[in-house]
Formats: structure tokens, C-alpha cells, sequence
């Protein structure tokens, strides 16, 4: 069992890494979330250290052996209690954190199938099923320090922007357009586009 692996990174792929480990490379799966606080984690020789979770993804008539990696042992905790849920497989959970664990560890905690919902591959029943199995189990994760630093990027601003005029002109008073963008951006800081603002405001609005 592979327990931790560290290497020269070679590559930086959307779904994980490369890393160059005398002179094998090994491709590692990694969730979105640690994909996203990557940088500033190699060393001036571009070594990585990662803990990894190692299983076999069986398919078919053949079993392949999957590294999945995080930043440190509170991730990996994480991952694997994530999992316990029925029908969440590694796989299936990989794809699926790519909020930080801290803002998904909240909201199972405060039992925001809203939130969960917006997460790949999760719908309105499985959120229903990790709230049943993990709240009140998840609460130390919250104290994950992976939130954003700083300012949002410029692209969200400007996204804002737009999101705000489309309200305005579908006849909402400005005042309770920005309080409803403001908490949709607070409550899903992933979002990216005008769309993906005003389909999570409209999925706050639903829930209420």
C-alpha cells in the first residue's frame, strides 16, 4: 500500500498530476480542491509531497491500480469519511471536491443540500445521503484553512456586473439583487460565469 509519494512534478493535468519519482512517473489523481492550492507546494527543486489513498478501480474484467492525492492527512480524513456514503466511490468523490473541504465540511454540517447539490456529480438524493450520514460527524474539517485569500479575481467582478443587470432588468430592485448575488457567491465561491450566479441564485431562491 502506497502511503505517501514524493517527486519531481512533471505535469499539471486537469485531473490531477505527474510526478517523476527516480526515474518512474506516477499520474495522481487529485480532487479539485487540492488541484486549486497546488501552487506554492513544491520546493525550489520542484519536488511535491503528497499522502495518497490508493485503491484499485475495477473494470470490467480488470482491476487498475489509482493513487488519489491531498495536501496532508486532514484532506485525506476527509476523502475517506466522504466516501462511507453509499454510492460515492473514490472516483465518483474526486471529481466531486472541488470546493474547498472546509466550505463543503459547513455545509454538511449546516445541512445545505443547496450547496451540495452544485457539486459535480451530486444530485438532490445524494446530498440528502451525505447529510444523513456525516452531519455532526464533519465539524473539525471546517477549520481547514483553504479558503480563498485576497480579492475575487477581476473575471468574477466583472461577471457580477452582468449578473446584477440581468436581475435588474427582470425587474428586481438593486438593493435585493446584490444581497441575493453576494450570497450566492459567498455560499458557492467556485462560480465563474453570469450563468453560474444567477442558476445558484435561483437555486437559493427555490430552497427558501
Amino acid at each position: 500500500m502506497i502511503s505517501h509519494i514524493c517527486g519531481r512534478l512533471v505535469e499539471k493535468r486537469d485531473s490531477g498530476v505527474i510526478l517523476e519519482v527516480n526515474g518512474i512517473s506516477y499520474e495522481i489523481w487529485l480532487p479539485p480542491a487540492v488541484l486549486n492550492t497546488l501552487e506554492g507546494s513544491t520546493g525550489q527543486d520542484g519536488q511535491l509531497k503528497l499522502v495518497t489513498y490508493y485503491y484499485h478501480q475495477v473494470d470490467q474484467s480488470k482491476a487498475v491500480p489509482v493513487l488519489i492525492g491531498f495536501l496532508n492527512e486532514i484532506e485525506k480524513d476527509f476523502f475517506e469519511q466522504f466516501i462511507t456514503v453509499s454510492g460515492i466511490g473514490p472516483k465518483a468523490a474526486c471529481r466531486a471536491l472541488s470546493l474547498p473541504f472546509s466550505v463543503i465540511a459547513e455545509a454538511i454540517d449546516n445541512g445545505d443540500s443547496s450547496l451540495l447539490r452544485t457539486l459535480p456529480g451530486i444530485g438532490e438524493q445524494r446530498a440528502r445521503e451525505i447529510i444523513a450520514k456525516l452531519q455532526g460527524k464533519v465539524g473539525r474539517f471546517g477549520l481547514i484553512q483553504d479558503k480563498p485569500l485576497g480579492p475575487a479575481p477581476k473575471i468574477k467582478d466583472d461577471m457580477k456586473q452582468e449578473a446584477l443587470d440581468v436581475l435588474i432588468q427582470l425587474q428586481y430592485k438593486r438593493r435585493e439583487a446584490e444581497d441575493m448575488l453576494n450570497k450566492a457567491i459567498t455560499r458557492n465561491p467556485s462560480l465563474k460565469t453570469c450563468e453560474e450566479i444567477l442558476n445558484e441564485v435561483y437555486r437559493q431562491k427555490t430552497k427558501k
